[in-house]
This record gives structure tokens, sequence and C-alpha cells, in this order.
């Protein structure tokens, strides 16, 4: 089988055209393939050579560089001075000359090896295209349809690539099937021996805090943030969040009216998977008793230095505080970056000098809602002097029954 200049010549604009590439890479990849296979074919595999293609006409020149010498003594390197003087005047010993030759065909052996290489250049060619138009996409959303499932890798059509999606980008529960339309967040390109390769999340953090900003303009306007987010995708998150302007409430631009926003993005990513959004703040006491919501937090003591936490939280909230397999209590510890140790307020109810969050609950009226949601009401000696003086007041006695 020899190899069919005119016919590869033909076939170059097609491979362009198939492939996505500009002709010109097509055709210096050809070109490559071809000085390849000269070498084998007619002269030495260290050889330097150059081949230039005709497109038109499929017509092939090959220039190989060759050193000027008295006596030649290897002919794929060395050509003598009278030769070279004919090709070039003025020309000495020690210079190197480019000798041309019109190449006509090539034999088998040559051919097969022409073959891989354009095929192997052309991976290379077009994966390097990949990463020139995708790198400016990363950190983005981008739309994709699931091409193959291949065990715990989904690959992604995402346009003019494939892209992967390992099983720790994706989202816990979550069933793909092939020709499923779906978004994804462009996490990286990866660069390994077998060429760059494209690498999508669904299960990230970016990948909500991007669909939070499509969903929240004031985000684009600086009014509000999102400082911090805990994710188990499929799961549960815990998003905390900041307002940058007073008056403005961070948790209900987030929601939205009637919770639109946020059940927009629950959309997307599962409607099974918890939204929690919980006011940012400096003061880590205050951090940490919001991130642990919906928890009643009766006290939080800290140690700033080994960043760990105690917090203490009444026998009715224990459970609550902890969370299903410890999930609330460890998506808390994330978010604030404390180790959080949570404990039992314990005898909350009988003692008269428990601080909660420092605020002393004796002397109030006689029904108020504490910290903690519990109403506390006056000793009894004062509810006696508050119904004596009642009837003084009307100067009645009350009745035996």
């Amino acid at each position: 089988m020899e190899l069919d200049m005119k016919q590869l010549a033909l076939a170059i604009r097609t491979i362009a055209e198939e492939k996505n590439l500009p002709e010109e890479t097509v055709q210096s990849v050809v070109e490559q393939a071809l000085a390849a296979a000269y070498r084998r074919d007619y002269g030495d595999r260290d050889q330097e050579v150059k081949i230039s293609m005709n497109l038109n006409n499929g017509d092939v020149d090959a220039y190989i560089s060759k050193e000027v010498v008295e006596k030649v003594e290897n002919p794929a390197y060395e050509i003598s001075l009278a030769e070279a003087s004919v090709m070039q005047k003025n020309i000495k010993i020690g210079d190197q000359i480019e000798v041309h030759e019109n190449i006509k065909s090539f034999g088998r052996v040559a051919a097969q090896t022409a073959k891989q290489v354009i095929l192997q250049k052309l991976r290379e060619s077009e994966r390097e295209i990949i990463v020139s138009e995708y790198e400016d996409k990363i950190g983005t959303v981008i739309n994709g349809i699931v091409a193959r499932v291949e065990g715990n890798i989904i690959r992604v059509d995402v346009g003019k690539a494939q892209a992967i999606m390992p099983k720790s980008e994706q989202i816990q529960g979550e069933r793909y099937y092939p020709g499923q339309r779906l978004k994804v967040f462009l996490k990286d390109v990866e660069r390994g021996f077998r060429g760059p390769q494209l690498v999508v999340s669904r299960g990230s953090t970016q990948f909500i805090e991007f669909l939070f900003r499509n969903e929240v303009p004031e985000m684009e306007g600086g009014s509000v943030e999102i400082k911090d987010i805990a994710r188990e995708a499929g799961v549960r998150s815990k998003i905390a969040v900041h307002s940058k302007v007073p008056g403005v409430d961070p948790v209900g631009t987030f929601v939205g009216g009637h919770g639109t926003r946020v059940n927009a993005v629950m959309g997307e990513i599962s409607d099974q998977e918890k939204i929690d959004i919980v006011v940012w703040d400096e003061d880590p006491v205050t951090y940490i008793t919001n991130a642990l919501s919906p928890t009643k937090v009766a006290k939080v003591e800290i140690d700033s230095n080994s960043k760990k936490c105690k917090v203490l939280v009444p026998e009715d909230q224990l459970s609550i505080a902890i969370g299903k397999g410890g999930q609330n209590v460890r998506l808390a510890s994330k978010l604030t970056g404390y180790e959080i140790d949570i404990e039992e307020f314990k005898d909350i109810q009988k003692s008269d000098d428990i601080e909660v969050k420092s605020e002393n609950i004796t002397d109030k009226p006689v029904v108020e809602k504490t910290q903690l949601g519990t109403p506390k009401l006056k000793k009894k000696s004062d509810l006696e002097n508050s119904l004596l003086s009642a009837i003084e007041e009307h100067g009645d006695e009350p009745e035996d029954k």
C-alpha cells in the first residue's frame, strides 16, 4: 500500500472541517508525518527534514539539511563542496545547505508510519484547541449532555469537547443517563500524559455559589455576598451570607419572595438537598450560633487558639443541633472553621442563676420568653402579693367556697 499524495491533499480540507481545526494546522500535521515517512524510506531517523505539500496538486517537496564537506562519508548528512557549489554560490566547507527532492510516493511501511503520526498529531492539536477555548471558561457553569456512563465516571459533551465528571464531583443520589441535559461547573482543565482533560462538577460548592449568583442580582451590585459554603451534595448545604448595605436583609435577599430564588437553585441541584441560609458574623460566638440553625443555643464557649468550641443546648435541642448522622454540627463546623462539641445544658429550668448568652433570666415580668423560648414565671410569693393588692383596690374580700 502506497501513500497517494493527491488523495491525501484532498483529505486535508475534509479532516479540518470534521475535526473543527484550522486547515493550516492539519497541513502542518500532515507535513510532519511525511517528514517521518521520508526518514524511514529515503534517509536516516535523525535527519533534519522539512516537507512542503501543495494542496492543489498534491506535490510533495522535501528539504534535507546537509553539511558541506570535502569528502562525503555519510550521504544522509553530508554533501560534497562541488555539488553544493552548483546549488549555491560562495558556499564553503562547514556550511549547512538544504537539498531539495521531489517525492512521488512512499512505501507501505512509511505510509503506515505517516498514518499513525497524522492520527496522533491530530489528537494533540485537537486537545490544544480545546484547552485554548475552554481555559477562559474555568470557574463558570456551562450546559452539557450526558454522553456515556462508565461506572463511577460520567462523560459529558460540552460542545466541541467531552468532559468527565468523577464520582467525587457528582450529586449524591442523582441519576445520570445518556442524552440527559444538565448544567455543570467547569472546574479545571487537567493536563496528563494522554493530553488535557476537562473536569466538570455538580457537587462542588462553587457550583451552588454560581447558581445563586445567577438568581441574586444584588451579588453583582455588591450589596450582598456569600462568605462561606459548607456542602454535602444531594443532602444538605449551609450558606453564610452577609450584607454590605445597612438595612438590607441578606437572608431574605437570597431566599427571595415566597422562596423563589432558593427554590430555583434547589430545583437545579436536587429537591432532596436542603439549603440553610444563615447570617455571617465577624463575632465567632454569634457566627457559630447562627451556623447551628435551626438549633436554639444556650451558650457558646470558644478557644480561638485551638479553633475549638463547646456549645451548650437544652435537652430538647440536642438532636436538632447534632442532626441526622451528625450532619448539622458537621456542616456548621466546616462553615465556621471551628471544631464544635455539642453538650446538653442540664437543669436549665431549675436554677435562677443560669445565664443564657450572658443574660440573667431572674426578675422578669410574669410571663416572658427567654432566649430559649421557655416562659419564666414569677415566684409564688410575688403572685400572692399581686392578688391581695387587687382585692384591696376593689374593697372586697374573697368568698369562701
